[in-house]
Order: structure tokens, then sequence, then C-alpha cells
């Protein structure tokens, strides 16, 4: 007899497993291949730029820009395309990101001239522009519970933190066994499943309807160019040159100009609100240090690690290992001590360990190898960049509506490249200014503290934004019935 009754091991489903939960990893993880691709690029094509520079015969002056036109692009209009993914549909938006990212990478690797890579450079930096903010709003729309959204928050973190050095790491690689244009060529079949895929495993979210604020579109990306443009360029002409001043003015006044048009017009490129939040200006301020600080691992570790101890470009992208590993190793473990402490411990511990490992970076000596200067100070950089990335973000994100997540993604990584270009600004100047003729360590000891400094100020950022005085607690009041009440004589 058969009966009608079926085992229940056959049909109960996990009940913490959601239906969705497999096409919504594969989303998470459509989206954050994505971003790590993008990361990459700001460095990917570091430990290959001496090849890049005999192939192509840029000279010294202009080879910065294979850098920089990169940085330009993306920094500069992060803020449009946080707004145009509000306005158009941030899956769009992304796809749209991705085609023009992928066709100028592949444009990137096959230029023949100087100018024909650094325009390809800058393009990508536009595509990555417009892409980029909307992968925070799909990863939040696409984890099926909050876990899955702190844990996809987590891995933004450490792809947003590890990929700068994975990418001297994957450059190093692609440059040894091939060619420095494989650097940029790798990009296209990963950009390619990255189209192909997403539609299908990633939802469209719903637009934000309204006019287009053409003004404050203008003067964000011509305030925020303005800015990254004169930052890029204070190592050449100095803090007080005519030209650095300008460029700060200019750059000051057109977000001056967006300031004002914000609070006018009816659909604002940039809501003035994110900006009124205390926890949310201390996460910015926060992220902005912390990457500022970071890029002297990628300026001044890679000069000692090439120059001092002799490595070749492979053998320096696996000196960055230590880093790498250790990011996307606490990245496993942040959602769940997220839970249990808060964000607050997190960025102050985390703040403290990037700036003893910059600490002890300063403390290097002409007689160190590898393992006695560099190890240990990069460890400790990756666990501590590790457990800061995730809470920031965090709070920086937390409380946003979701029709301006967008905006708000834009804003956060907005931060993090002006923070990188300051942050290298500072750090190149102190270099400069300390150091002597044909040596390295002179300078790279200022410039070491100085991104020690940077560190504790960014957790001093996040602690304030986040601290909250607790009020008295006033017990209540008992009532008092007339019978209670003595009387009181004359």
């Amino acid at each position: 007899m058969t009966s009608s009754l079926t085992s229940p091991a056959r049909t109960t489903r996990p009940v913490d497993l959601p239906d969705n939960a497999g096409r919504a990893a594969m989303g998470i993880a459509l989206v954050l291949t994505a971003q790590l691709m993008f990361i990459l690029d700001a460095t990917v094509v570091n430990v290959a730029l001496p090849k890049i520079d005999a192939d192509l015969g840029f000279g010294p002056a202009s080879l910065s820009w294979v850098l920089n036109g990169f940085t330009l692009a993306f920094g500069g209009l992060l803020l449009l395309g946080g707004r145009l993914g509000d306005v158009f549909g941030r899956r769009r938006m992304f796809l749209s990101g991705v085609l023009v990212f992928t066709v100028a990478s592949l444009l990137g690797g096959l230029a023949g001239t100087p100018e024909l890579l650094v325009g390809a450079r800058a393009l990508q930096g536009v595509g990555a522009a417009m892409a980029a903010p909307g992968v925070l709003a799909l990863l939040t729309t696409s984890a099926p519970d909050e876990p899955a959204r702190l844990r996809a928050l987590a891995l933004f973190g450490a792809v947003s933190s590890g990929g700068m050095s994975l990418g001297l790491l994957l450059g190093g690689f692609l440059t040894d066994i091939g060619s420095w244009r494989w650097t940029l060529f790798i990009n296209v079949p990963i950009g390619l499943a990255i189209l192909a895929l997403t539609r299908r495993y990633v939802d469209e979210t719903a637009r934000r309807p309204g006019r287009f604020d053409v003004v404050g579109a203008i003067s964000a990306t011509g305030g925020a160019v303005a800015i990254v443009w004169t930052l890029i360029n204070v190592p050449e002409h100095g803090w007080t040159s005519a030209r650095t001043v300008l460029g700060f003015v200019l750059g000051a006044a057109l977000l001056g100009l967006l300031a004002v048009t914000e609070r006018r017009v009816a659909h604002p490129l940039l809501r003035p609100a994110l900006l009124r939040s205390r926890r949310r200006l201390g996460g910015l301020a926060a992220i902005g240090l912390v990457v500022g600080g970071q890029l002297s691992m990628f300026f001044l570790a890679v000069q000692f690690i090439e120059g001092g101890l002799g490595f070749g470009p492979m053998e320096s992208g696996l000196a960055f290992l230590p880093l790498t590993l250790g990011i996307f190793a606490m990245s496993r473990v942040t959602p769940r001590i997220m839970a249990v402490v808060g964000p607050l411990p997190m960025i102050a511990v985390g703040a403290v360990g990037l700036a003893s490992s910059f600490a002890w970076l300063s403390t290097l000596s002409a007689g160190d190898d590898y393992l006695s200067g560099v190890f240990g100070p990069m460890l400790v950089n990756g666990l501590s960049a590790g457990l800061l990335f995730m809470p920031v973000t965090s709070i920086v994100l937390g409380g946003v509506e979701p029709e301006h997540a967008g905006a708000a993604s834009g804003l956060l990584q907005t931060f993090q490249q002006l923070g990188g270009a300051v942050g290298l600004a500072v750090i190149v100047s102190v270099y400069a200014a300390g150091s002597v003729p044909g040596e390295f360590l002179p300078g790279a000891r200022a410039a070491f503290l100085t991104s020690a400094t940077m560190a504790a100020l960014a957790g001093v950022a996040g602690v304030v934004g986040l601290y909250r005085r607790r009020t008295p607690r006033l017990e209540p009041v008992a009532e008092v019935s007339e019978e209670d009440v003595t009387p009181v004589a004359a």
C-alpha cells in the first residue's frame, strides 16, 4: 500500500534559509565582483608602470596620469552616478557602467600611444563612477534577510579595503607572465560575464521620479573634479602655489553652489538630510581618513619592497598577501562581532591597530628584510582594516530610505576617492619635505607617521559620531493620596 503521507525529512525546508537564497547569493557575488574589478584598477597597473613607460615612452612627468586619469574621472563623477541610478534604475546604470568600463579596458589594452592609454583609463573611471554607486544599493536589495545584508556589507568592506593590495598581486602576476596589457585585458571576460548574468540574478530597483537637477549635477561634478585635479597636482606644484590655491577656491565655490542649490530644488542630486546626521558625518570622515592613510602602503611600502629589497613585480604583489588575507579573513567574522559588541568598539580598536601598523613601519631601517620590517605591520594593518570598514559602512548607510540609497552610496565612495587623493597628496608632500637625495627612509619615516595620525583621527571621528551621552533616568513619581498628606500646623 502506498502511503499518501510524505516523510517530514523530505518536505521540511530549513527555516533559516529563504526560498530565494541561492539566487540572492549569486546576485551578491556578481555585484561584489564588479566592485572588486573597479577597486583593483586603482592599483593593478602600479607595479607595471616601469614597463608601460618603456613600451609607450611616457616620461616621468606624464606617467602618473595612468593612475590619475582613472582616479580623476572616478572620484569626480560618483555623485552624478549615484543620482543617475536613483532616476533611471540602479541595475540599469550598473550594467551601463560595467559596459563602458569593459570597453575602456579593451581599448586601454590595445593602446599604442600615451594619450590613448590615459584616455582609456579616464573612460574606465567614467564607467566605474556610473556603476559603483549602485553596488551597495543592489547588495542590500539582493540580500534576502538582515544577516545576509550584514554579511554582504562585510564583504563589501573587505573588497573595498583589500582590493587595492590584491590589485598589486594581480598586476605583478600578469605583468611577469605576460605583459602590462593583460592588467587591462583581464577585465574584459569578467565584465562580459557580469553583463550576461546580472539581469538573471539581480532585480531592478524602483526609480525615483522627478526632474533631473542639472545645476546640482554640474556643480557637484565640477567641484569634485576641481578638488581631485588640484590634489593630484599638489606634489608637483606645492600647497601654496597660485595654481593649487585657485583650484581649491574653484572647487569650494562650486560645492558652495551645490549646497545652495540642493536646499531649493524639489529633487536634489544630494539630499542635505544625508549630511545632518552626526553618525553619518563621523563615518564619512573616518572612511576618508582611513583610505588616505592606507595610500602610504601602496605608495611608500611598494617603493621599499621593490627598491630597498629588490623584489620584482610578482614578488612585490606577493609581499602584500598578509594585508590582503588579513582583510578577507576578518570580513568573515565582523558580522558576528558587530552583533555582539556593536560598531563603536570595532572602529576604536581598528583605528588603533591601523595607527600602530603605520608607526611600526616608521621604524624601518636599512638593515631590515621583509620578515623583520614589513610582514608584521602588513598583517596588523590588514586585520585592523578588515575590522573597521564594515561598521563604518553600516553607519554611513544606516537610516537611509531605499530611494536615496544610490546617493548615499555615491557619497560614501566619493569620500573614499577624495580621501585617497588628499591622503596621497599629504603623504607625498611630507615625504618630499623630509627626503634626502638617494635615500628612501628619511622621508618615509615622517610619511608613515602621518598615516598613523590619519588613522588615529579616523578613530576619533568614528567614536565622536557614534558616542551618545547617557541622560540620567528619572524614576517616576508615585501618586500621593490625600490620606498620605500630614497636615502642617500654621
